[in-house]
């Protein structure tokens, strides 16, 4: 993963084409825009998972709803998952203790569109205060909210790429906790003839700075994880499937007792995702 920041952050440092600058002189609402859909997803072997004994299952379902848009100098994305709609308690983990729903919101505020300012350079387009919030659903496992600063910046082959550096703010806990580096990106391939298109999409969330205990909990120093998404797109539907490597995943020590939920973390590793998509 350390590797995979490093690659990214030469590519951005070395790269000589000049961005695109976001010009909002004019009218700042002229780019804003849309999208909503839902996720019907199956994911395998999923992490961060905890041990709650013989049998339980590290697979699930969930349905997802994904939107994101543009109004003005706000940026948004965010999803709310909704676990395992259809299995019992007897067969699956997240049942047992652990809560059915998480949420994620990252708004990020255009500081050019706020200041009416052109702050471009190099490949960097636009410069934005960023924020991220995680919510678990109520079981005062993974709530966090992040602030700090972020970037769209122009990539050789990958296009446009977020990225955006952190502090990160333990919502039970009430205290900082170290940081975190996310970039994301959508990169479409390939066309067909009838428009549809194939796409290579995907995120890394990586913490790092952190304490190795806080709040009297034992933790990692740092982890993350990071998506590879191989998608179909077409304009009603998408189909996909994604890989995603874990190390240390929100800071809980892969094997090792976590004091918040008295389980063993299984955090690190590799897992797979299966995804229908309808588009509204």
């Amino acid at each position: 993963m350390k590797k995979s920041l490093l690659a990214l952050a030469v590519i951005a440092a070395s790269s000589v084409s000049v961005a695109n600058a976001a010009d909002y002189s004019d009218d700042i609402y002229k780019n804003d825009h849309k999208w909503l859909q839902f996720n019907a997803m199956y994911a395998i072997d999923e992490k961060a998972q905890f041990d709650f004994g013989e049998g339980t299952e590290k697979d699930h379902n969930y349905l997802e709803m994904e939107f994101g848009g543009r109004k003005g100098v706000v940026d948004l994305y965010g999803y709310v998952d909704i676990f395992d709609l259809g299995e019992d308690d007897s067969s699956n983990n997240n049942k047992k203790g652990q809560s059915k729903l998480f949420m994620k919101l990252a708004p990020r505020f255009s500081i050019d569109g706020i200041t009416g300012q052109d702050l471009s350079f190099g490949p960097v387009q636009e410069v934005y205060f960023s924020t991220l919030f995680n919510w678990d659903g109520g079981n005062d496992i993974v709530n966090n909210s992040f602030w700090g600063v972020g970037a769209d910046v122009e990539l050789p082959w990958f296009g446009k790429v977020g990225m955006n550096l952190y502090g990160l703010y333990d919502i039970n806990k009430k205290d900082w906790n170290g940081y975190q580096f996310s970039t994301n990106w959508f990169k479409p391939f390939h066309f067909f003839d009838n428009g549809s298109f194939l796409s290579y999409q995907g995120y890394i969330d990586y913490q790092f700075g952190a304490d190795d205990t806080f709040k009297g909990n034992n933790q990692a120093t740092h982890g993350g994880a990071m998506f590879n998404g191989l998608y179909w797109h077409s304009d009603n539907y998408a189909l996909g499937y994604g890989l995603k490597a874990y190390n240390d995943v929100y800071l809980f020590e892969d094997g090792n007792a976590n004091n918040v939920t008295e389980k063993v973390a299984d955090s690190s590793g590799i897992s797979h995702y299966l995804n229908a998509t309808y588009k509204f």
